[in-house]
């Protein structure tokens, strides 16, 4: 990256719970009396709100100051093209870190906490106060970024789709998803509530869930404690994925023995869709920017070759 001080400064932001309430009932004052007639906190909306545009006050502040900035809603990131040179903010939670990093290619992303009373901010380790500072040291390059792993998910088409946390391949409602999945040398048609495929960032939420999870229920069947407590997440830059099959289900014409497995380069897992309608394939839980997954389609997925940077 190049330390001159013209590079551009893209932050990132999402509305808040307030805003898209207004959005879904015009006004605020209907939005109010949604939210109370059911018993909820509308103040709690409105504090949520107000730290929000409070922090992104101070980080618009901090960008001009700075020089050339784009502000992008979290709405418009599948088309909005990233300059290699971008330095990239994210203005909080963590799922909005993730879902930007997915649509980067090396550019750096800070990752700024908006109310650190409200979230953890695993992915958040800045506040706003702090952009000035880190904008200085970005452009210098004196500042370290840690790795994180992506998984991709290629069509023969050509169509692809990046995960920062996972990929999820299924049906798009409730239904049983109908594949063929191979891997290694193995090779099975299955029936199942879909697939999850997992990076090492991943592997601490929903893969963990649906892991930790079945090691109880199989504990309880066999009355034997096997080792749920023991599971143990990957690093986050990882050059391996992990799939698991959801609730596969055995019968005549589906089988259920190939339900997980690691995924390492320069091994790949291949799924072809049964499904004649329905079938998508998401990632980092945004079912709106999907690839569509039916019949005949064929899923390559394997460590993809980019990599988020997240300044630290």
């Amino acid at each position: 990256m190049s330390s001159g001080v013209e590079r551009k400064v893209v932050l990132v932001t999402r509305p808040s719970r307030l805003e898209e309430l207004v959005v879904r009932h015009q006004t605020l004052a209907q939005a109010q009396f949604y939210i109370e007639r059911l018993g909820g906190d509308f103040a709690d909306y409105r504090r949520e709100h107000d730290a929000y545009a409070a922090a992104k006050q101070v980080a618009l502040t901090a960008l001009a100051v700075h020089g050339r900035y784009q502000l992008v809603d979290r709405g418009f990131l599948t088309n909005f093209l990233f300059g290699p040179e971008d330095i990239v903010v994210a203005l909080g939670q963590d799922g909005l870190v993730a879902n930007t990093v997915k649509y980067l290619d090396g550019q750096p992303i800070i990752g700024l906490n908006p109310d650190r009373s409200r979230y953890d901010g695993i992915l958040l380790p800045f506040q706003p106060a702090d952009l000035p500072g880190l904008l200085r040291d970005v452009v210098a390059d004196r500042r370290a970024c840690r790795t994180v792993s992506m998984a991709e998910a290629r069509l023969a088409d050509g169509q692809a789709l990046y995960a920062v946390n996972d990929l999820f391949i299924g049906p798009r409602t409730h239904t049983s998803a109908r594949y063929e999945i191979r891997f290694a040398d193995r090779h099975e048609t299955q029936s199942s509530s879909g697939l999850i495929v997992s990076t090492g960032l991943g592997s601490t939420a929903w893969l963990k869930s649906v892991v930790v999870g079945s090691l109880g229920i199989a504990s309880a069947f066999a009355q034997a404690d096997l080792g749920h407590a023991a599971y143990s997440p990957l690093p986050w830059d990882a050059d391996v994925l992990q799939f698991v099959v959801r609730e596969p289900f055995p019968s005549k014409s589906s089988q259920a023995s190939l339900v997980y497995g690691r995924i390492a380069p320069p091994a790949d897992l291949r799924v072809r869709s049964l499904m004649p309608d329905g079938g998508i394939i998401f990632s980092d839980g945004v079912e709106a920017d999907h690839l569509v997954f039916t019949a005949g389609m064929e899923a390559r997925i394997a460590l993809a070759s980019r990599k988020g940077q997240l300044v630290v």
